[in-house]
């Protein structure tokens, strides 16, 4: 397995859904950071089924605090320079209906390529390494690269603009600052909002699920980070956002809207505004030639729908290569799309905080 990510500030990723425990080890934090337990905690709450005073609609009934430990590379509240080694405990677990089904591939998930690929060795309990679950890892890693980010005024926000067939219309940046943290599905339009938890209610009780999408944005990002040829900075974002289970397409600016533009239309002209160098119109995303040019880098991230979902569904039997039938039974998500928002906000910290420091923008020792 590869579980590595970045390349000065690396992430490695550890745990399964049903194991003793998920977390994440950090590389190449500079020393002398202030890192609180509480700051990591705030961001994992809000990936929880439950968040403020709303519960996530449709999701699982599984029940983990998520409670973060930092195991190592902090003392007396700063980090050491060493390994930030992370976890999580995982206490809500229930493994009974995965032993039932145990070779019987679930459509829609990694059971069987996962099973070709390491012989049938893999934990295969609720999806075991490729489950959701791990992305508590990548929260824990991101809310030390916000840290990060801050010290440079990077500030980086994400929100739900699809659910199903209902999608929220265009938000300006006061909307998503201001709406997408007070409602369940983390829309920046009120309107919206209510209607996708309306079409996930529905989903569920059809037995069924929903995807959707996500729009992440990075602001006040220095031109000129980005290492190209085959280390774009686009490249690497997506390349994080697709470890993300359940991504299945990544756009940046325009994304394939551009491919029914003309140039006219797609090009973004250079302005001066306040004293440096903008582009009227941002197609681009934030990025040209696999470099930032300064302007808001802009993703928009495709999730799939859930696929564990009760309705009957035709597999193969692993043991006698067979046909047969599954109704997927446990604790899922009927839409994890609201539940991803962190997670993506999450790996656009982790890669704009390795280019960061690949730039010389970081010190190795923060006094």
């Amino acid at each position: 397995m590869s579980d590595s990510l970045g390349k000065l500030f690396v992430v490695i990723s550890f745990g399964e859904s049903h194991g003793r425990c998920v977390g994440a080890v950090v590389e190449g934090c500079p020393a002398g950071l202030r890192l609180d337990e509480k700051e990591i905690q705030w961001q994992l709450d809000r990936r929880r089924p439950v968040a403020g005073r709303a519960r996530t609609p449709g999701s699982t009934a599984r029940a983990e605090e998520d409670r973060v430990e930092i195991v190592s590379g902090v003392y007396n509240g700063h980090t050491t320079g060493a390994p930030i080694t992370m976890r999580a405990l995982n206490q809500d677990v229930d493994s009974s209906e995965y032993e039932k089904a145990r070779f019987l591939p679930r459509p829609g998930h990694a059971d069987y390529t996962a099973y070709i690929k390491y012989g049938g060795f893999n934990d295969f309990r609720g999806g075991g390494r490729f489950s959701g679950r791990i992305t508590v890892s990548f929260v824990m890693a991101g809310a030390v690269a916000r840290k990060l980010l801050d010290r440079l005024g990077i500030e980086i926000l994400a929100h739900t603009i699809q659910i199903g067939n209902v999608e929220a219309p265009k938000a300006n940046l006061k909307k998503v600052r201001d709406n997408a943290g007070r409602n369940a599905v983390h829309c920046a339009d009120p309107d919206a909002a209510a209607r996708m938890v309306k079409a996930i209610a529905g989903a569920r009780r059809a037995g069924d699920s929903l995807g959707g999408a996500i729009e992440g944005l990075a602001l006040n990002v220095p031109a000129g980070l980005g290492e190209p040829m085959f280390d774009t900075l686009e490249g690497e974002l997506a390349k994080a956002l697709f470890a993300i289970p359940a991504v299945k397409a990544v756009g940046f600016g325009a994304g394939f809207l551009a491919a029914h533009s003309t140039g006219s239309q797609n090009n973004d002209s250079f302005i001066v505004r306040r004293g440096r160098i903008a582009t009227t119109t941002n197609n681009a995303g934030g990025i040209l030639g696999g470099i930032s040019n300064g302007m808001p880098i802009v993703v928009r991230v495709a999730i799939k729908p859930t696929p564990s979902i009760v309705r009957p569904q035709q597999t193969v039997d692993l043991r006698t290569i067979t046909p047969a039938t599954i109704e997927v039974r446990g604790r899922h998500d009927a839409c994890i799309v609201p539940r991803a928002v962190v997670v993506v906000e999450s790996m656009m910290a982790i890669t704009l905080c390795d280019f960061a420091l690949r730039a010389g923008l970081l010190p190795r020792v923060i006094k």
